[in-house]
């Protein structure tokens, strides 16, 4: 077991998001009958660097809460084509639950792959 030295957010989806991914035109691989509930039985977890107070987690989600948001989207719309037109920080807060964790702990004796996703375009 390995202590990681990052902390993390989880993120969990709330009604107006699962709002806006029902209006979204379903391809061949994707599915009209997706729920608050079924977004909400997995949430995504972002890793940032580690932090000791409310303060630090509240700083971290103002810095990266641009980057995140983006990214949920095109989890569900990869071109940005039906993204709500104002991102902002209240909207993210609406749509998102944000949880934290001081402390991140790696079970495996697997190596980490780290695969940049900064080169993506949206």
């Amino acid at each position: 077991m390995k202590l990681l030295n990052r902390s993390s957010l989880t993120l969990l989806a709330k009604a107006p998001f699962a709002e806006w991914v029902a209006t979204l035109p379903v391809d061949e691989f994707g599915s009209s009958d997706i729920s608050l509930g079924s977004l909400q039985k997995e949430g995504n977890v972002y890793l940032i660097g580690e932090v000791e107070s409310e303060d630090d987690f509240r700083r971290e989600i103002g810095q990266h809460w641009r980057a995140i948001f983006e990214n949920e989207l095109a989890a569900w719309d990869e071109m940005g084509d039906f993204w709500p037109s104002d991102l902002s920080l209240e909207l993210f807060n609406q749509w998102f639950t944000v949880g934290h964790q001081l402390m991140v702990f790696d079970l495996t004796e697997e190596t980490l792959l780290v695969a940049p996703l900064d080169n993506l375009s949206f």
